[in-house]
């Protein structure tokens, strides 16, 4: 008798819709989600009767839920939505990611992490090989070919908005992101490059730390034409950005002390370009490295409370800007 009964609740809970009346929804299933959190979440919107014999009902039936974005509705007895859950006949297998330009890899992969794409860990470990380890799943750029050996992907992962399938990899992200950063870089951007005598990789490398720098395009222009002065005249770079890039923390203004650590990315004690980029610049900030404005400016500092970039000319007009902007 009460194995009959039991039988009965369990065919009544699994064929029946839980409430007669009802409109279709939504319902979101993200990547990594377990079947307890499904469960939970389809009775909290009214979409099943019980939790437990939706869960054991997938035990029983060896099911896989697959992440996606579905329409359903209350009408639908809970056999049904775990058919649909598990064939995974979603509205939309992909969804839409924005990359910022200015992230560097770890900011990447804690986005990703953080919206349920893949692991921090597994985007780190992908985009930490040295260029000479990866074995692309598609064909190598060519813009990779004048990076050297121990280069990583940082700073060709090109910042943007991407649509992408659910399960998609981390080398499925990687290979869009490369792909659009060789549609960006045109053949005329191209041929200016090797007319200047430099690499693809300088350039991204100077870009990436125009992008930390300043923020409109204006001031990139400008601030790309002091930078490459310096290096022309043998000078320090002194950037902030590759302070900020070795220490992880943003200040208003570096002490002395900050400017001697010894670090070839620091280029307060090492001239020229840092050894790579220090972060993914986007298509304004590579223009500007490429196209530099030439100015009689020699100094800039950014003025925290506007955000406004402050030039000088000589070294004393510029401590008094640092006294009346920075103190």
């Amino acid at each position: 008798m009460a194995a009959g009964f039991l039988g009965f609740l369990y065919w009544q809970n699994l064929n029946s819709p839980a409430v007669i009346n009802g409109q279709e929804q939504i319902f979101f299933i993200n990547k990594g989600e377990t079947i307890k959190q499904v469960a939970k979440n389809l009775r909290i919107n009214n979409l099943i009767r019980s939790e437990f014999y939706f869960k054991y009902n997938i035990w029983r039936e060896n099911s896989k839920i697959q992440a996606g974005e579905y329409l359903i509705s209350p009408k639908l007895s809970a056999r049904e939505i775990i058919k649909i859950l598990t064939m995974g006949d979603a509205i939309s297998q992909e969804k839409s990611i924005r990359i910022i330009e200015g992230w560097n890899n770890k900011d990447m992969a804690a986005y990703f992490e953080k919206n349920n794409i893949i692991s921090a860990k597994d985007f780190i470990a992908l985009v930490s090989l040295p260029l000479s380890q990866w074995k692309f799943n598609f064909a190598k750029p060519n813009f990779l070919n004048d990076a050297p050996k121990q280069a990583t992907l940082e700073g060709y992962l090109f910042p943007d908005t991407y649509r992408i399938f659910n399960n998609t990899t981390g080398d499925g992200i990687i290979a869009k992101m490369l792909v659009n950063f060789d549609k960006k870089l045109t053949r005329e951007i191209k041929e200016e490059i090797k007319k200047q005598k430099k690499t693809i990789y300088e350039i991204v490398t100077m870009a990436s730390i125009i992008e930390k720098e300043v923020k409109s395009t204006d001031d990139m222009k400008i601030v790309s034409g002091i930078f490459w002065n310096r290096i022309k005249n043998e000078q320090a770079m002194q950037s902030c950005a590759t302070l900020a890039y070795i220490l992880a923390v943003n200040k208003v203004q570096y002490s002395l002390e900050d400017t001697k650590i010894d670090s070839l990315y620091n280029t307060y004690k090492y001239k020229g370009l840092p050894p790579g980029p220090i972060a993914n610049p986007g298509l304004n900030a590579m223009r500007a490295a490429v196209y530099p404005e030439a100015t009689d400016y020699n100094y800039f500092l950014n003025d925290p409370k506007t955000s406004k970039t402050i030039y000088s000319k000589t070294i004393d007009e510029h401590n008094r800007n640092k006294y009346k902007y920075l103190k």
